[in-house]
């Protein structure tokens, strides 16, 4: 395993033959037999990508999902996606259109073999698949059956552990899911959203990860940033009950964000994936800048247990400027490799 490995947190821009480009929430420009094969074209294509860009582990870039959550909820029983309904997520941070929950979960079969068997066919790189958390997907759906949101919270866990397990066993190296709640709902985190994640991962023998965000690039998140004041300490309740959990790796902002770097010291034993590339600014980061956050990060973080990554998604970006990010990311850290690699 090289120094400072390098990853993305996960989605990557759609290609603009395959969906509406710059959206978070894309529509699809085909269907039937045409849009399987632009999805998988896509999937190709970003794996190329990350690996000409020089990324140690790739992805699928999400390029198979409209959306990061409800890419997986699509092949869930019990959901009504026929009759969504207007609710504020996040804490109300933004309003969305969401699917209703209308009787007991189970899976409809494999919700992802089609995009992870089609990636782990085509690199020889590690390879990362990402699904949603629990409790992310417990605050993206409107619940009118379980009346309780932990008790829906490990339903769901069970499903994406069954997908998870089989995930594993296509090849996948890292399975991460993605808990942007828990930077909202920190109380809830800490009480009872890693003990959901304990679940989802139950059995696992690959690489664990979750990835814990403050949003996509997007309007609503920025806005939802700059009320959060000069520190953002939201980590501080979280990591010390994620460093006692059995998951592998975690995810987090970092360049160009408020959050204290010393935070990353809660996190003893695990492996941490840095966030150095903004993904709410069009700016392609330098080499220099890079190399100069994984410097910062590395007076709290054991450089063997030192991943370089985006702090989120790249989806809603353009895909120039992505792949000039990724590029970055890549000379970045090998830029990092030659100044702290020893010693």
């Amino acid at each position: 395993m090289p120094l400072f490995e390098t990853a993305t947190a996960g989605s990557l821009p759609k290609p603009g033959w395959l969906a509406e480009t710059g959206k978070l929430w894309p529509e699809w420009k085909g269907t039937g037999s045409d849009l399987l094969q632009a999805k998988a074209d896509a999937t190709l294509l970003w794996i190329k990508a990350q690996e000409d860009a020089g990324l140690d582990v790739v992805g699928d870039g999400e390029q198979a999902r409209q959306h990061f959550v409800h890419g997986f909820l699509e092949q869930v029983e019990g959901i009504d996606f026929a009759n969504k309904v207007k609710m504020g997520i996040r804490n109300n941070r933004y309003d969305a259109m969401v699917p209703q929950v209308v009787a007991p979960l189970r899976l409809k079969g494999r919700v992802h073999a089609f995009e992870a068997q089609l990636a782990r066919a085509h690199t020889r790189r590690k390879l990362k698949f990402t699904l949603p958390g629990p409790m992310t997907i417990v605050d993206t759906v409107a619940d009118r059956f379980y009346g309780d949101r932990v008790q829906m919270a490990m339903a769901f866990a069970e499903l994406l552990n069954q997908e998870a397990l089989a995930l594993q066993a296509d090849g996948v190296d890292i399975i991460q899911f993605d808990e942007p709640a828990f930077n909202v709902y920190m109380k809830d985190a800490a009480d009872w959203g890693v003990a959901a994640l304990e679940r989802a991962v139950q059995g696992l023998h690959c690489t664990t990860a979750v990835h814990i965000c403050y949003g996509y690039g997007i309007q609503a998140n920025v806005d939802w940033k700059h009320t959060l004041g000069e520190e953002w300490r939201q980590y501080e309740q979280v990591f010390p009950v994620l460093a006692r959990s059995s998951i592998g790796q975690v995810s987090l902002e970092c360049y160009h964000s408020h959050v204290p770097p010393e935070l990353m010291a809660l996190l003893r034993g695990k492996d941490v994936m840095v966030g150095v590339i903004d993904v709410a600014s069009d700016v392609v980061e330098t080499p220099e800048q890079v190399a100069d956050t994984i410097g910062t990060a590395l007076r709290y973080v054991p450089r063997e247990h030192l991943i370089a990554c985006t702090n989120c998604g790249l989806a809603p970006m353009s895909r120039a400027v992505a792949l000039a990010k990724l590029e970055a990311l890549a000379q970045g850290a090998a830029l990092a490799r030659q100044r702290f690699g020893q010693g």
